[in-house]
């Protein structure tokens, strides 16, 4: 047999992997992941006041919106199928002081949303965020001490900021603040206070990373951060160092992993989810979706391919979920087919 007749045989025979791709619906029968409603959460970001509703100028179609507005949102976010907002404040810079007080308040501004979507919409889950970033005046997420980040103290006080959240109302407490100790803190808080059923989602791998401008606009931070946050966030050259970083969280108690920035770091995404058979989620973030806005808008991508290609690329990489700014848009999009 010729070499030429071997290659004949070859593309003759059983390994022709054009077949499975040769009409939808044999595409659609094969097809190894799926996107659907149920893996959606919606990160919504929160202003004083009433009947606002505002839009970030980073980050187009995203907005800010009052209490009112949020429990609006939350209503339309039901009734397309979403599971899941995430809550995120702005709130008045004449709250905000070196230790980020304001979290510890009752009322303050996270607090007061949960319970009003809870009220105006029972069944839709809540998470909310501990960290200090949105309550310090130095934009960092922890109390900022002769420029060190005291690790302790924070965890002391975002564990009671914890447990004042889930009594507005909160199903999961999402740390993302990167400090030592603080699951296993926090869980402890929670069942102490008699909130064992309030979940706990660990920001188990939050990177250093350039993606997060956006975000410090919408919260109102970004003018205000004095330094860095490389003492606390992990390095987005190591992926071993991330991986004993989400061990600790398990051994501490998270119920749920997560993985921020989302797309730069599906393979982290995937080793978590191997090693440790947790739900996993990714934040899909604000410098990846305006990247994505930025593009269609100038024509050069096609935007709701490249959106729900993005998505599916989580859910490829072994995610259980996604936060992301485009729920509501693919909410949508889902609902149509």
């Amino acid at each position: 047999m010729t070499d030429s007749t071997h290659q004949v045989d070859l593309l003759t025979g059983h390994r022709r992997m054009r077949r499975n791709r040769k009409a939808d619906w044999t595409r659609r029968m094969v097809r190894e992941n799926s996107l659907t409603v149920d893996d959606l959460i919606w990160p919504i970001f929160l202003v004083p006041g009433t009947g606002i509703s505002e839009p970030i100028a980073a980050m187009p179609g995203v907005m800010r919106l009052s209490v009112d507005k949020a429990a609006e949102a939350a209503r339309e976010a039901a009734d397309l199928g979403i599971p899941a907002l995430a809550t995120f404040p702005n709130i008045d810079s004449a709250l905000r002081d070196e230790t980020g007080s304001n979290s510890l308040s009752g009322d303050n501004l996270i607090n007061q949303a949960t319970r009003a979507i809870k009220k105006a919409v029972p069944n839709i889950g809540v998470i909310t965020d501990v960290a200090l970033d949105p309550f310090t005046s130095h934009g960092h997420d922890g109390i900022l001490r002769d420029g060190e980040i005291i690790n302790d103290e924070t965890v002391a006080q975002i564990a009671r900021a914890a447990v004042i959240q889930a009594e507005a109302g909160s199903d999961i407490i999402a740390p993302s603040d990167m400090m030592d100790g603080r699951i296993g803190a926090i869980r402890q808080a929670l069942d102490a206070a008699g909130h064992q059923s309030v979940g706990i989602m660990a920001y188990a791998t939050k990177f250093a990373s350039a993606y997060y401008g956006p975000y410090r606009e919408a919260i109102g931070t970004g003018g205000l951060l004095k330094g860095d946050k490389k003492t606390y966030y992990i390095d987005p050259a190591n992926a071993t160092e991330a991986m004993r970083d989400a061990a600790l969280d398990v051994e501490e108690g998270a119920d749920m992993l997560m993985v921020k920035p989302g797309l730069p770091y599906l393979d982290i995404c995937w080793r978590m989810k191997e090693a440790f058979g947790l739900p996993v989620f990714a934040y899909q973030v604000s410098g990846e979706y305006t990247m994505i806005k930025a593009a269609a808008a100038n024509g050069w991508i096609d935007g709701e391919r490249v959106m729900l290609e993005t998505l599916l690329a989580f859910k490829r990489a072994g995610c259980d979920g996604i936060l992301s700014y485009f729920a509501m848009d693919v909410a949508r999009l889902l609902a149509k087919r």
